[in-house]
């Protein structure tokens, strides 16, 4: 009985859940581009990064990745790195609170500025989360252990998700935010990440203080697919963070008036932003 249940909760029940998001997400863009328009490229982009992480947590990546580290590796960049790259960049909660009633959409409002919030949507925060979760897995025997558990293997995953979904919406994501922090304090994280990455993927390659016992050809193919693959994903942040990026022009408007948070800026602290975000 357990058996069958961990591999439903391994296996079956990620691709459910994704799929599910995916069909809402499309069922809310349908309405909003009857309504005010919503981007093609949006739409394109969340169901390219559903489609993602339904190949790496399908049975067979899934599968190849319990038996070669190579495999592992190409599925953790999906998980991590480009899969969260694109649905972030597909505005879900902009979305969202356009959908949403007023009330719902105030009370997603009032959640975005609480002190949890804050601290998860700041980019060092994502850092810690993302590179220090590489460091845990592959220099401690964590690594090992969630091949053999598969409640450890399903953690893993939902953090290597979680912690790409927030460290790409810290570093250049086009939801609102409370207290974004600055381009270059985001330019600054990205690049130390960059350097965690490359720094890890060498000793993955060599072999070296990392507690993974795999061939050595299969480290090599990791370390490399890591040193790239990574280089690539975070280039592609980092394009994301200039194109998505808009200076902040100092405010003209006349006194009462209410403004719409611009597109990757900062949530402003007041009753009229989720309603400016939600549907009339």
């Amino acid at each position: 009985m357990w058996t069958v249940l961990a591999s439903f909760l391994s296996g079956w029940l990620p691709l459910l859940a994704v799929s599910g998001v995916a069909v809402v997400y499309l069922r809310l863009a349908v309405k909003e581009r009857g309504r005010r328009g919503w981007p093609m490229s949006r739409v394109i982009m969340f169901l390219m990064g559903s489609a993602l992480l339904i190949v790496a947590l399908g049975p067979g990546l899934d599968d190849y990745a319990d038996v070669n580290f190579g495999g592992h590796m190409a599925q953790h960049l999906l998980l991590a790195m480009i899969a969260p790259l694109m649905l972030v960049l597909a505005a879900p909660v902009t979305l969202l609170l356009r959908q949403l009633p007023h009330r719902q959409a105030r009370r997603l409002g009032r959640l975005l500025h609480t002190r949890t919030a804050r601290v998860l949507s700041h980019p060092v925060v994502g850092l810690v989360l993302t590179s220090g979760g590489l460091i845990v897995l592959y220099f401690t025997p964590l690594y090992t252990l969630s091949a053999r558990n598969d409640v450890v293997h399903v953690a893993v995953h939902l953090h290597l998700v979680a912690s790409g979904l927030l460290f790409t919406w810290a570093i250049a994501g086009p939801d609102p935010a409370p207290d974004r922090a600055s381009v270059r304090l985001r330019l600054v994280v990205l690049g130390v990440s960059i350097a965690i990455h490359s720094v890890v993927a060498q000793l993955i390659f060599a072999g070296l203080l990392v507690q993974v016992r795999e061939p050595i050809t299969e480290m090599q193919a990791a370390g490399s697919l890591m040193y790239f693959g990574g280089d690539i994903a975070e280039l592609l942040l980092a394009v994301a963070l200039l194109v998505t990026w808009r200076p902040a022009r100092p405010a003209s408007r006349p006194t009462g008036s209410t403004a719409q948070p611009p597109t990757g800026g900062v949530l402003q602290p007041t009753a009229a932003a989720p309603r400016a975000s939600a549907a009339d």
